[in-house]
């Protein structure tokens, strides 16, 4: 059986339950070493996300702001959000998986561990949606997690833009979330609260092997990591090392910032 030819078909499933299903059978057969590498493979170029038939696609600008964190609707919108980053996010650890041929074992080993832990948040925070009333699909969603993935085919850019740039973003805004649930502090925010919190920690772990095949890349093409870095943000996402950003310091410096990386990015003299 063929890695790359199972995980091309796993990627481009469209409804989460059936993509789940594939995706536990084709990790239990990778985990026993029961697949062969057929390094011949060329990824698709993917035109459209695999959600484009059963989600509402809209532009980001003309979604409405997560502000309200007390009314049922306003807790919905907010796992709602999350929820759909959490799906996106499968089908780029899906994609690095599959995208990037003779690399050592450890790195499919890693973005399939990376999917699987997607896989579980977006679960976990189905299952409160539920819980509200709420159904994946009910509100509607952007396709930024998508573009970035067509606009770095290549994995320098793509361990760059993703993991080290995108969901390090997520490292920063989780604890500012759940900061502003515990204000409305009621026993549904308190789980979804313990939700975060787990996906926060695994979260840091994710953007740490963005970080380490980021680095092992540059040093293969022989490229200076930091300037390599903004640079390649820069390209995909005009203006990101121009603003101000509100860190977190403690979890960028686990998942393998650099402090001159986080003085550029914060505008700040240090990086504690």
């Amino acid at each position: 059986m063929d890695y790359y030819i199972i995980l091309e078909d796993i990627l481009l499933t469209k409804l989460p339950k059936e993509k789940f299903l594939k995706f536990n059978n084709f990790y239990k057969l990778f985990l026993e070493d029961k697949l062969e590498f057929n390094h011949d493979y060329r990824a698709l170029e993917l035109k459209n996300p695999s959600y484009c038939d059963f989600l509402t696609i809209i532009k980001p600008t003309e979604l409405p702001p997560i502000k309200n964190f007390k009314t049922d609707d306003g807790k919905k919108y907010l796992i709602h959000t999350i929820l759909h980053i959490e799906y996106s996010a499968v089908d780029l650890a899906l994609d690095a998986a599959l995208r990037y041929q003779n690399m050592p074992f450890s790195f499919y080993k890693d973005w399939l561990e990376v999917a699987s832990d997607e896989i579980r948040h977006f679960l976990m925070l189905e299952e409160l949606l539920k819980e509200l009333g709420g159904f994946y699909g009910e509100f509607e969603v952007h396709k930024n997690l998508f573009e970035a993935m067509q606009q770095t085919p290549d994995l320098l850019s793509r361990m760059a833009c993703v993991p080290r740039y995108l969901e390090a973003n997520g490292l920063d805004q989780n604890p500012k979330i759940m900061e502003k649930l515990n204000s409305n502090r009621d026993a549904f925010n308190v789980k979804l609260i313990e939700a975060l919190k787990i996906i926060l920690k695994e979260e840091v772990d994710h953007v740490k092997k963005g970080d380490s095949w980021f680095k092992y890349e540059c040093e293969r093409v022989g490229c200076d990591p930091e300037t390599t870095y903004f640079e390649a943000i820069e390209k995909v996402f005009p203006g990101s090392t121009k603003r101000k950003m509100d860190l977190n310091f403690e979890a960028r410096k686990e998942a393998g910032f650099s402090c001159d990386e986080l003085k550029i990015l914060s505008k700040k003299d240090d990086c504690v």
